[in-house]
C-alpha cells in the first residue's frame, strides 16, 4: 500500500512538471527590422539587414501605414521600391505569422 502511494505521489509529481514545461510560447510583441527592400509585392515585403540576412512581412489588404523618417509624411504602397532603406515594425501576434504593422522610410 505504502508503495502504491509513493508511486502516485511520483506520478503527479511528473504530470505537474510536464504541464508546466508545456506552456506555450508567448508570440512576440512589436520587434524592429531594418534594412534594404529586396521586394516589394501587395501581399508581401522583403528586407535585408547589413548583414544579408532576410526577413518577409505579410501585408494586410489596403496597408496605408508607411511614414517618413520625421513623421510629418505618409505614402502609398507604390511608393515602395526594391533598394530603399526602411524600418519595419512587425509582430507574430495574428496566426503566428510575420506582418507589418507599420513601415519607415529611411534617408540613405
Amino acid at each position: 500500500m505504502r508503495t502504491l502511494i509513493l508511486l502516485t505521489g511520483a506520478a503527479l509529481i511528473a504530470a505537474a512538471l510536464v504541464t508546466s514545461a508545456g506552456k506555450p510560447v508567448q508570440a512576440m510583441t512589436n520587434a524592429y527590422w531594418t534594412g534594404h527592400i529586396t521586394h516589394v509585392s501587395t501581399q508581401n515585403l522583403k528586407v535585408a539587414n547589413k548583414a544579408g540576412d532576410e526577413l518577409s512581412f505579410l501585408l494586410v489588404p489596403k496597408f496605408k501605414n508607411i511614414w517618413s523618417e520625421d513623421g510629418k509624411t505618409t505614402y502609398q504602397m507604390s511608393y515602395l521600391k526594391p533598394g530603399m532603406k526602411v524600418q519595419v515594425t512587425y509582430d507574430q501576434k495574428a496566426l503566428g505569422a510575420r506582418h507589418a504593422d507599420k513601415i519607415v522610410v529611411l534617408r540613405h
